[in-house]
């Protein structure tokens, strides 16, 4: 949707996203990506248009080092469930480049036979600088393909990051790639994020590396035992598998359904996607703080001082923060 093109009517995007247009989807989805306030508006309107819908997909974020084959695995993964009968989304945070934001775009080439299928939609989405690699939108854009009918949704992040407690957060299952060979990989894995894991997969189990896979497999075991799980319900299996033969695939997706039985049993599945709303809801409300901070000249024409003044060790970055407060009129006590 260029600047200049007109908006379409919200009955039309809404009937269009519930049929399952995949061109009125794209546009829907372009409009939710939108920083205009006039798009923001209508997003808004479309997005509660048709929350009805939404809420009963298979939301799994998959994460893992670069090189690991994330890309090569939902390509797998996802030509399974259709087999299946499943229809799957796969929304890739695309890595941006610093200079212009734009998106590199490469995601959906590494997806070969899922680009081909008629119920697998693509959409790639530029980090643009967005914590953990998640695109602003990336939630927006979920509910939309759940309310065009996608029944799995497959979140890719650019890798594994400080900040991939955002995917998690947005996710059921958060499935976490490693490769073969533990030893040295073993020493780098950040425990925040294996602690976030609900899976753990040992990818190119195969050939030559089978071997090393499996050992690997058994070291992320023990490192998971020292740990724990992220929830009482659940021990967090590890399993190998090969993203480009598929060996292994079938056996992944069944842990996926064995988590998400195990939440929903324990009581914990609704209590998350609540959990989930209400803390989506906060992270846009501090994206509008910041846009308006952003757009109010009073405010963005003091806001270089402040920050000068901090970054010069002339002002606490306490009493920094308790300025900025103060020009929107948010006094303490």
């Amino acid at each position: 949707m260029s600047p200049a093109a007109p908006l379409p009517a919200l009955e039309t995007l809404v009937e269009g996203v519930r049929s399952g247009h995949r061109a009125t989807l794209a546009r829907a989805i372009t409009l939710v990506e939108s920083r205009k306030p006039t798009h923001r508006a209508q997003a808004g309107a479309l997005l509660q248009a048709l929350l009805p819908q939404t809420g009963r997909a298979i939301r799994v974020g998959i994460t893992g080092v670069p090189g690991v084959g994330k890309s090569t695995t939902i390509d797998s993964l996802g030509s399974h469930l259709i087999a299946q009968g499943h229809k799957v989304a796969v929304l890739a945070v695309d890595p941006s480049s610093s200079r212009t934001g734009g998106s590199i775009l490469g995601d959906k080439t590494r997806m070969g036979r899922l680009a081909l299928e008629e119920r697998a939609f693509i959409r790639p989405s530029p980090a643009a600088g967005t914590l953990g690699g998640v695109a602003a939108r990336t939630r927006e854009t979920m509910l939309l393909c759940e309310a065009a009918g996608y029944d799995v949704v497959l979140v890719e992040t650019v890798g594994v990051g400080q900040s991939e407690t955002a995917v998690a957060d947005m996710t059921d299952t958060f499935l976490v790639l490693m490769l073969p060979g533990a030893g040295d990989e073993l020493q780098g894995i950040k425990k925040g994020i294996i602690e976030l894991a609900d899976i753990v997969a040992v990818n190119k189990a195969d050939g030559a590396n089978l071997t090393r896979a499996k050992a690997a497999a058994s070291e992320y075991r023990a490192a998971l035992h020292v740990l724990g799980g992220r929830e009482p319900f659940w021990s967090t299996p590890v399993l190998t598998y090969s993203g480009l033969t598929g060996e292994g695939i079938a056996p992944l997706w069944d842990e996926v359904l064995r988590h998400r039985a195990r939440s929903e049993a324990a009581g914990a599945f609704g209590t998350r996607r609540s959990g989930q709303q209400v803390k989506w809801m906060w992270t846009l409300f501090d994206e509008r703080v910041r846009e308006k901070m952003r757009a109010e000249p009073a405010l963005r024409a003091q806001l270089p001082g402040i920050e000068h003044a901090v970054a010069a060790g002339e002002l606490s970055p306490t009493l920094g923060a308790t300025k900025i407060a103060e020009l929107f009129g948010w006094a303490d006590g």
